[in-house]
């Protein structure tokens, strides 16, 4: 995929990777919206991005509600005036034991399935496109099992499994699906959680993360994984 003048919108984009991810598809030309569910947050994300050369966006909706992504969606289009890219990568991901999280924080975790919703509503937005894509954000443990993520990995295995059937079902609509696989994030939620090098996590940089998932779109990648054996087919 040819970047420049792409639309893109990217949920999960005040911060981490979908901020990291932003800065590089502005640099190559893209039009981006990102997305997130604390206004403070996504306007200071969009300040640091915005220059008199890049077409940037703020959208604030609620990442578990079918609203919430029918909002995003509309308010991208309104903004972009279509779409040709969408990332899901929001998400929640709290480190903890099993037996130390009460029911809420476990909910709130399994919610985050809006990425299926989100994209089902994007569909005919991505196919009037006619060279569109959809990156899924999944995570390390689908690979092999994070320690003290075991919720949050269950739900993204989810999220790559659907990745995955929706890209043999759309390569002959327009519409490649991208799913990324990071590691450890180098990131200041992580850095009071024990999940470090001695449990087999390693950490890299959010910019390290969102420049291969870029190279990934830019090759018509199936996978991009920083966290062990690429699967060719």
């Amino acid at each position: 995929m040819n970047i420049t003048g792409k639309r893109v919108l990217i949920t999960g984009g005040s911060s981490g990777i979908g901020l990291a991810l932003a800065r590089i598809l502005l640099a190559k030309g893209a039009k981006v919206a990102i997305s997130g569910r604390c206004p403070e947050a996504v306007a200071k994300a969009v300040r640091s991005l915005q220059t008199r050369s890049v077409q940037i966006r703020g959208i604030t909706s609620d990442v578990v509600t079918a609203d919430g992504g029918d909002a995003r969606l509309e308010q991208a289009f309104a903004a972009l005036g279509g779409l040709d890219v969408l990332v899901n990568n929001a998400g929640r991901a709290p480190a903890d034991r099993l037996e130390n999280m009460d029911e809420a924080e476990l909910q709130a975790v399994i919610d985050v399935t809006a990425p299926i919703l989100l994209t089902r509503a994007a569909l005919p937005l991505l196919r009037d496109s006619g060279d569109a894509m959809v990156v899924n954000v999944s995570s390390r443990g689908t690979q092999r099992g994070a320690p003290f993520r075991a919720t949050y990995d269950a739900v993204r295995v989810g999220l790559a499994h659907v990745g995955e059937a929706l890209r043999r079902g759309l390569k002959r609509k327009g519409i490649h699906v991208l799913t990324v696989y990071p590691d450890g994030m180098d990131m200041p939620m992580l850095k009071s959680k024990r999940t470090g090098s001695e449990l087999g996590v390693s950490r890299e940089p959010a910019s390290a993360i969102a420049e291969a998932i870029v190279g990934g779109m830019e090759t018509g990648a199936f996978q991009v994984i920083r966290c062990g054996q690429i699967r060719l087919r």
